[in-house]
Formats: structure tokens, C-alpha cells, sequence
């Protein structure tokens, strides 16, 4: 990444970040302007004038002003999104964790509907092919079994990655946005008066005069529910290839709002009559070729919104907001991961949105609230970053802060109304932000409890337990993770683990701790020897958007050290030495537990009785911290216990320090 931390423009990171970037907002003209007409009642001038009005100023207001040009400057290192926002500005505010948790989890819910809506509106577009329209039915058995099948066998690829294909996505999205604008421009030649729609007067009318007008507001918004992408996938296209492909397809998106508005216009009819004008703006002849270029990317926004998800979750993960479960990288390409227990959870999200819903009418009805919040959120996390890490006055943001709030304050209100039709996707963004809190506030609590002593007081004890042969050997090279910020300090259960909890004897003792970074991919890394060969301290610096392989990356460190003539691990024993076998590392991880003997309040004990609750299913999923657990031993030991055990455990290493 350059000094400026976006990437050059060049015609290939132009098509990369079309096929990236733009899939979500580039399909929003299959319903948006369907949905807008529908919602209106009867058809006039007025309400085809005022929804193309509308529909283009929340394109040059929410997406153009706030998200191309000032959200995308927000860049940490070059990443971008909720979290790398956060990781921007959590210093100026401990509170600040709660927009960043909102906005993660109603992201992360509503984009369940984004992959079915996508690819039923494309599948629906083959009712108007002479001879499908008995067969291709808006929510039969038949349309809701190939959105099925489609959507499954998406999910189904997500374990090998996308750099197979990968490579066509841009091309086709290409391809997509050119027959958007053409099909626009064939019907805007027809009615060219339809430009008028361009002028703000008739959105305002429309809000103002129509009998539904405001509320009509949570269907105008469906034409930028894809502008949170732009900034969340910032890192795979940098900042200046997404402002100069962005002019690109808001010219094609615009074209085509205006041409499906040319053609309704054109009929002089008072409805629909149950057709969408995007698809009877294709000529008779391109029907077909026209619904595959659909379908194909609808796969791709679909595509990139699971691809988003799973960097999401990610970050999540190194941030501390989700379990630490399995994340595997199918590919070479940097980036690109796969978690497995996210992409089956979206998937069946997906199979109930399309079994539950059916048609792309009725999805549209749910579609958008959540989306409004997680903009909302970003508006209050940008705030920050503009007024305590840009230093600009208040008399600047101010302004474009009220702007912002007022836009999607108002997208908010128009859509409150769906939340009695998305009931269901409720209990879906509340587990994700649900999960998010208790894991984030139950390991603050759990650091609370945390006792640091002076390690190098316990030097002398753990060299002479080396040194006991009494005792058995547990394993020539011991490891345990530290959260102790100081290299002269370890936690009181660690000692407590190797002297009174069945001593492990070992010829070294590995403590590793892994500091976090507001920085996403620092990859750094410390050795200190706090007794020669007998005692070492491993400090690792990793980015939030590093995976913690801590057994991948400590082998590294040790192989390093061999080359560097620091370690010997050539096995100590005569009859293994002299064949050069290597000695054994054993990691032991300390997995706590509730004890019934707290003194926890009502709301603390909750969080904790969850949170251990979440973490058993996390260690059913991955093991160890991604561990090998084959080199592992996990140790339950009591979180926090009464006030006399803690006064026994004080007593039980006085005795052994003395």
C-alpha cells in the first residue's frame, strides 16, 4: 500500500472494484423503482418525477457527499468500515463501543435479505419471456426453488474462495452498469422531459403534496443500501479507484431510474398492472441474455456482501466483540477468508428470508430499517474521527453532521413502520449485537479480576522446579498466554498452574502476549529473555485484521531463533540427542468458569453465565485459540471465587515462595 494509503487508479483496479464494490447498489434498479410506484398508489407525473427526484438526490447526499467524499477519508492504514472507524477513534471514548456494535450486528442482519432480494427479482424478470409466464410465477413453488438452489449452491462455494472466478467478476459488473445506462438512454430518448425529475423541486413536492409522501422515504432508500460497502471494503480497492468508478455507475445508475420513469410515463396508465418497468425497458430479443446478466450479478453483489461478512466477523474477532471460532483462508489472495459457522448461519438466514417472504414485493416491505441504523451509527463514529483526529472546528462538522443525521434520521422514521413486517429478522440482529456485548463487557469484567504479581520474584522457584527431577517432566517447552502489558509480570492463576496445580516440570517456560494495534495489519514481534534459557517472554503486535494463529506464529518465532543461533531445541535426552530429534512444545490454556462462590451483581452474573455459555460453543467450533490440540492442555480454574478461597490461594504461594 502506498504512502497515502489508497491504491492507484488503473483500468484494473477500476474493474476490480466494480466487482467488488458496487453489486449491492448496482442491482438496487431491479425493485427500487417498482417498490417507490407501488407504494405511491396511483401513477401521475408527480410521483414518477418526484421518486426519480428523490431517488437521485440520496444518491448525491447519502452515498456521493457523505460516503465517496468525506466516510472514505476515514482510512485506518487503508482499511475501512464500522470497525476499522472504531479502532480510529476508541481512545476518545469508552461509549464509543456501542454505536461500533450496533452498526456491526444490524449490518451483519439485514444483509440477509440483500442475497435473496438480488436473485428473486433477477429470476422474476423471466415472467415476461413469451411462454414463462404461467411457469415463472412471483412466489410459486418453482421461482422460490431455483432462488434456493442458487443460493445454496453460493454458500456451497464460499469453502474454496473466489479466486477462480474472482477475475470475471469486474468484467460482468462492467457489462451490468453499460446495459443499465444503454437501456436508460434508449428510453430517455423517447421522453426526454423526464430529466426534469433531476431538479430537487420535484422530490420536495412529492414529500410535501403526496398523501404518503415522508413515508415514502423507506422505499426511496432502497436505492443506496449498498453504500455502506464503499467504505467497509475500502481496503481491497483504495480510495481513489472507488471515487472515480463511482461516477461511472451513478451516471448508469441514474440513466436507468430515469428510462424505467421515461417508460412508465409513456404508458399513461394509472398502475403497473403487476410488471417491473426495469425488465419492459428490455427489448423482446435481449429478455433472456438480459435476465442472465441479472442473475449473474445478483451472485456477484451477493458475493461480495458474504465476502464482507466474513471480514467483519473477523475484525470482530481480533477487536474481542465475537467468539474466536475457525477461520480458514482458501486462497493465497490476501484478504480473502472463509469462516465457516458465519456462511451457514447466513445461509440459512437466506433459506427462511426466501421461504418466509417468497416474493420480491413483499421482501422490499422489510427491507432497509437496519440498514438506516447502521448508517446512523457510522454518522456518530465519524463525528468523532472528524472533531479529535481530523482537529476540524465545530462550526464545520457541525453542519455536516446535522445533515447527515437529518437525511437518515428521516430514512429511520419512514422506515420504522417495517418493523412489524421484519419481526423475523429482529431475533436475528439482536443475537448478533446481543453476542457482540456480552463477550466484549464479560471480558471486561473478567479482566477486573485479573491479579498481575512480580514474576521476576519467582525465577529462583521456577528454575529450581526445572531442575527437580522428583517431579516428572510435563514437557520440554512450556507456553502460556499472558494478557501482563509488562514483561516483569504474569498473572497469579499462571504460577498457580505450574507450581500448585500438578507441577509441570519443564527445560523452558514460554510466556506469550499478544498486544492489539489500531493499525490493520502490523505484524511485529519481541524476544526477551527473562532467565537464560530457562525463561522466555514472546511479545507479539498484530493489526486488527490479523488472524491470531498464535501456534503458527510462535513456530515461526522459534524457527527464527534457531537460524539465529538463539535456541537449541535438540532433545536433551542422551538417546534422542544423538539422533538430533527435536524436543516436544506443549501450549496450556486456562479456560475459566463461573464459580458458584461469587459475589457477582444480578447483571454482572448474567453477562458472565452467557458469556461462558457463547464460549463452550466457540471451543466446540476451534479449539484452543486455533491451537493444535494435540500440543494443548486446557485448564479449568474458577473465574472468581469467594473471598476466603482468594485468601487460601494468597497463603498456598507464600508457602511455596518461602
Amino acid at each position: 500500500m502506498d504512502p497515502s494509503h489508497s491504491k492507484k487508479i488503473s483500468t484494473a483496479g477500476l474493474l476490480i472494484t466494480l466487482g467488488i464494490i458496487f453489486g449491492d447498489i448496482g442491482t438496487s434498479p431491479l425493485y427500487t423503482f417498482q417498490t417507490i410506484l407501488l407504494e405511491g398508489g396511483k401513477i401521475t407525473e408527480e410521483l414518477v418525477l418526484g421518486a426519480i427526484s428523490c431517488v437521485f438526490w440520496t444518491l448525491t447526499l447519502q452515498t456521493t457527499f457523505k460516503y465517496v467524499f468525506i466516510t472514505l477519508r476515514a482510512d485506518n492504514k487503508g482499511e475501512g468500515g464500522v470497525f476499522s472507524l472504531y479502532a480510529l477513534v476508541r481512545r476518545y471514548g469508552k461509549r464509543l463501543v456501542f454505536p461500533a456494535i450496533i452498526g456491526a450486528g444490524t449490518l451483519l442482519a439485514d444483509g440477509i435479505i440483500t442475497p435473496p432480494i438480488s436473485v428473486t427479482s433477477a429470476i422474476e424478470g423471466l415472467n415476461l419471456v413469451p411462454g414463462f409466464e404461467h411457469v415463472i410465477v412471483p412466489g410459486n413453488n418453482l421461482v422460490v426453488e431455483v432462488v434456493l438452489v442458487i443460493l445454496l449452491l453460493l454458500f456451497v462455494f464460499q469453502r474454496f474462495g473466489t479466486k477462480v472466478v474472482g477475475g470475471s467478476f469486474g468484467p460482468i459488473m462492467f457489462v451490468w452498469f453499460s446495459m443499465l445506462a444503454i437501456l436508460g438512454i434508449n428510453q430517455l430518448i423517447q421522453h426526454p422531459l423526464v430529466l426534469r425529475a433531476l431538479s430537487p423541486h420535484y422530490g420536495l413536492e412529492l414529500l410535501i403534496r403526496h398523501p404518503r409522501g415522508f413515508w415514502l422515504l423507506g422505499a426511496v432508500f432502497l436505492c443506496t443500501t449498498g453504500a455502506e460497502a464503499l467504505y467497509s471494503d475500502l481496503g481491497h480497492c483504495g480510495r481513489k479507484n472507488i471515487q472515480v468508478s463511482w461516477i461511472f455507475v451513478k451516471c448508469c445508475l441514474v440513466l436507468n431510474y430515469l428510462g424505467q420513469g421515461a417508460w412508465v410515463l409513456l404508458q399513461h396508465k394509472d398502475g403497473l398492472g403487476g410488471v417491473n418497468p426495469f425488465f419492459m425497458i428490455v427489448p423482446h430479443w435481449f429478455l433472456i441474455p438480459s435476465v442472465f446478466i441479472a442473475t449473474a450479478a445478483s451472485i456477484i453483489a451477493s458475493q461480495a456482501l458474504i465476502s464482507g461478512s466474513f471480514t467483519l466477523i473477523n475484525e470482530a474477532i481480533s477487536l474481542n466483540f465475537w467468539p474466536k471460532v475457525t477461520v480458514k483462508f482458501p486462497t493465497d489472495i490476501r484478504g480473502q477468508i472463509y469462516i465457516p459457522s458465519i456462511n451457514w448461519i447466513l445461509c440459512l438466514g437466506c433459506f427462511l428470508v426466501v421461504l418466509y417472504f417468497r416474493t420480491v414485493e413483499a421482501m422490499t416491505a422489510a427491507y432497509g430499517f437496519s440498514i438506516t441504523v447502521a448508517m446512523l451509527m457510522t454518522t456518530i463514529l465519524m463525528y468523532q474521527f472528524l472533531r479529535r483526529k481530523k482537529h476540524l472546528p465545530l462550526w464545520v462538522v457541525i453542519p455536516i453532521v446535522v445533515v447527515f443525521i437529518s437525511v437518515e434520521g428521516s430514512f429511520f422514521v419512514a422506515n420504522a413502520v417495517k418493523i412489524v413486517k421484519r419481526l423475523f429478522f429482529l431475533v436475528f440482529e439482536f443475537g448478533l449485537i446481543f453476542t457482540m456485548y456480552i463477550w466484549y463487557n464479560a471480558r471486561k469484567i473478567n479482566n477486573r479480576f485479573l491479579n498481575f504479581i512480580d514474576l521476576k520474584e519467582h525465577l529462583p522457584l521456577l528454575e529450581a522446579l526445572s531442575k527437580d527431577e522428583s517431579v516428572p517432566k510435563f514437557s520440554s517447552h512450556l507456553i502460556y498466554l499472558t494478557k501482563a502489558n509488562r514483561a516483569n509480570q504474569i498473572e497469579e492463576k499462571v504460577l498457580y498452574s505450574i507450581f500448585s496445580h500438578n507441577p509441570k516440570r519443564a527445560d523452558v517456560y514460554w510466556f506469550v502476549h499478544i498486544e492489539r494495534t489500531d493499525e490493520p495489519y502490523t505484524m511485529e514481534y519481541g524476544v526477551e529473555e527473562l532467565m537464560n534459557d530457562k525463561v522466555i517472554r514472546v511479545e507479539f503486535r498484530l493489526g486488527f485484521r490479523v488472524q491470531q494463529r498464535v501456534s503458527l506464529m510462535f513456530r515461526k518465532v522459534v524457527m527464527e531463533m534457531i537460524c539465529n543461533k538463539e535456541l537449541d531445541i535438540v532433545s536433551r535426552y542422551p538417546s534422542l540427542k544423538k539422533h538430533n530429534i527435536a524436543e516436544d512444545f506443549r501450549f496450556v490454556i486456562l479456560e475459566k468458569f463461573l464459580s458458584y462462590d461469587n459475589e457477582f451483581s444480578v447483571r454482572d452474573g448474567f453477562i458472565l453465565n452467557s458469556y461462558f455459555s457463547l464460549k463452550k460453543l466457540a471451543l466446540a467450533e476451534e479449539k484452543a485459540f486455533g491451537l493444535d490440540s494435540s500440543e494443548t492442555l486446557v485448564e479449568k480454574l474458577p473465574l472468581v471465587v469467594a473471598p476466603v478461597t482468594k485468601i487460601n490461594l494468597h497463603r498456598a504461594y507464600y508457602r511455596i515462595h518461602h
